[in-house]
């Protein structure tokens, strides 16, 4: 583990942002331009590892090739032997999933549109570069005070195939996190844009109820429930939900992609039509620009 102040790749160790199993994320400082950024290092036992450093560096190449204010900003890697890590920007936050473990859904509601616009605004830039995130939830989406709104982590993001490569598909073991995962990539078919927009519904969902559309008793049950179960409208279980809100979450999660918005132009065009999330709430013209 690296030390408060280790200067390690000509970045100083400012404090630990995130630990993780197998990386930790920290605020550096470049001392030769006082510049912050955040350093994602693998610990020493995944450097080690030949496939932790192929999923690092997997990622670093997608982040690199990215460049959008909703998505958090990946300038450099570092394949070093020892100390493998790459640079991203510094985006003083945290994700989604920390205000709702915090059970902060005021701030939710109160910058809800800002944070759903902003999210899948970032999501239709991937796509449009020609990537799948594969894993949207809320553990992914950064958010500050303000309402501000990046995506993060592409260790499991494919490039959509085109051509040829779609008739070289080889299915393997499924990736994902099962509470978001669209039937298709379940069965693990090709990398497709309407996967995300199928975990970016269930995203919302448990944004504004506090729980995720499915529940399972193992996770074979709750996988199981993304192929045959029909969600119960978000409005169930928060009455202060619009049904217009209701419906446009439902429609992103369809079973049949052909069957969901086609693509996250249309996820941002329904949103926009859609005059309030929460009943309670009224919006001003700011708050829907935001």
């Amino acid at each position: 583990m690296a030390d408060i102040g280790e200067i390690i790749g000509g970045y100083r160790i400012r404090s630990l942002l995130h630990p993780g199993q197998n990386s930790q994320v920290f605020e550096v400082v470049e001392p030769t331009s006082q510049r912050h950024f955040a350093m994602k290092l693998l610990l020493p036992e995944a450097a080690a590892d030949p496939e932790q450093r192929r999923i690092l560096f997997h990622e670093a190449e997608i982040g690199i090739a990215l460049s959008h204010p909703n998505v958090v900003r990946i300038f450099k890697v570092h394949r070093g032997k020892e100390n493998p890590f790459f640079i991203m920007e510094f985006f003083p936050s945290g994700s989604l999933r920390l205000r709702l473990q915090a059970k902060d859904f005021d701030f939710i509601k109160q910058h809800s549109r800002k944070i759903f616009k902003q999210a899948a605004t970032g999501l239709a830039y991937m796509n449009a570069m020609g990537y799948v995130h594969r894993d949207v939830k809320p553990d992914n989406i950064l958010v500050n005070a303000t309402g501000d709104t990046k995506i993060i982590d592409f260790a499991i993001a494919r490039k959509i195939p085109t051509g040829l490569a779609r008739w070289f598909h080889r299915k393997g073991k499924p990736q994902g996190t099962p509470s978001y995962m669209s039937p298709e990539q379940i069965l693990d078919q090709l990398p497709d844009p309407r996967q995300d927009i199928y975990s970016f519904g269930c995203t919302l969902y448990e944004l504004t109820t506090g729980r995720p559309p499915f529940r399972g008793s193992s996770v074979n049950d709750l996988l199981m429930r993304h192929f045959k179960e029909r969600p119960a409208p978000p409005s169930a279980f928060n009455p202060d939900l619009t049904e217009e809100f209701s419906q446009f979450v439902l429609s992103m999660l369809a079973k049949k992609p052909q069957e969901r918005p086609q693509n996250f132009h249309e996820v941002l065009i329904s949103l926009k039509k859609i005059p309030q999330i929460y009943k309670s709430v009224k919006e001003s013209p700011e708050e829907e620009a935001g």
